[in-house]
């Protein structure tokens, strides 16, 4: 009886669920039939776009790599997404870090804390031909200036999320760490940056996913160059009268997978912290 009355007090999250679940898998049903249909297969009714494929071919795949000059744009995307998490961990814990335990104290690095964490209501569009124009006057217009926005745009919010989480870290263990006669840099290296590591784990996956998906940043900074990311490099795929899909939908898997990995690897990290935090 009480499985039951529990089953229709919760029908309505249940029903939210299945719709929420729903948005995920169609676009992804979508993505996998098309990418492996023959161009000839794709009909304007309903029935035959969501048909399953006569011949499951790997064709769209190759030509795909092939349009995409897949392995340099892959190589682009990893080592820029790879630098510039490493770059937010390092440099936003550290900030977050000094502001998350002084800004309840002085005026001014609360002043500071809410000035950066604000920079999250700047659209990229006000900013956008500012950059281009002094990143070029710099000679910054390539990756090494895509990776050093990358590191100021997604700054406020992963102080906000490093900040936030030194609230759950007693002060107890710094103040531990000062009567042995360990300095405040030793301190954060030695305790606070290791116990940080859901934290980390968080902040990687949302600034991979970011830089991973990103498209504006690199196609107006890096225009020119000759150097594409996977997005920059899939707008192959659309032109002035019409959009590929069967290849572009082939381009979006292969692009997708690393990125998959990663937040599965991370995610376990994620979820220890939860659970570590219920349980303290």
């Amino acid at each position: 009886m009480k499985a039951k009355e529990n089953i229709k007090a919760n029908w309505p999250v249940m029903v939210l669920l299945i719709l929420g679940l729903s948005t995920i898998i169609f676009p992804l049903y979508m993505t996998i039939v098309i990418a492996f249909k023959n161009p000839s297969d794709m009909t304007t009714t309903i029935s035959g776009i969501l048909s399953l494929p006569k011949s499951w071919s790997l064709d769209n795949f190759r030509q795909a790599m092939e349009i995409t000059d897949f392995w340099h744009s892959l190589g682009y995307s990893l080592l820029i997404t790879s630098i510039t998490i490493v770059l937010c961990i390092l440099l936003h814990s550290m900030i977050g870090y000094v502001l998350g335990r002084t800004r309840a104290k002085s005026k001014f690095y609360n002043f500071i804390y809410l000035f950066i964490v604000s920079g999250m209501f700047v659209p990229f569009a006000i900013l956008m031909m500012p950059l281009a124009k002094q990143t070029a006057v710099m000679h910054l217009g390539n990756w090494v200036g895509v990776i050093l926005l990358y590191v100021v745009f997604y700054m406020p919010m992963n102080i906000l999320l490093y900040s936030g989480y030194l609230v759950n870290i007693p002060t107890a263990l710094e103040e531990a760490a000062r009567v042995d006669g360990a300095s405040t840099w030793k301190t954060y290296w030695s305790i606070i940056f290791p116990i940080m590591k859901p934290m980390h784990a968080t902040v990687a996956v949302i600034t991979a996913l970011a830089v991973w998906n990103d498209v504006m940043t690199p196609l107006v900074i890096m225009a020119g160059s000759g150097t594409n990311t996977l997005p920059l490099a899939q707008l192959n795929f659309q032109t002035q009268f019409g959009t590929n899909y069967n290849l572009a939908f082939a381009s979006y898997l292969l692009s997708l997978i690393p990125i998959l990995i990663f937040y599965v690897i991370c995610q376990k990290q994620i979820l220890n912290g939860v659970v570590n935090g219920a349980v303290k």
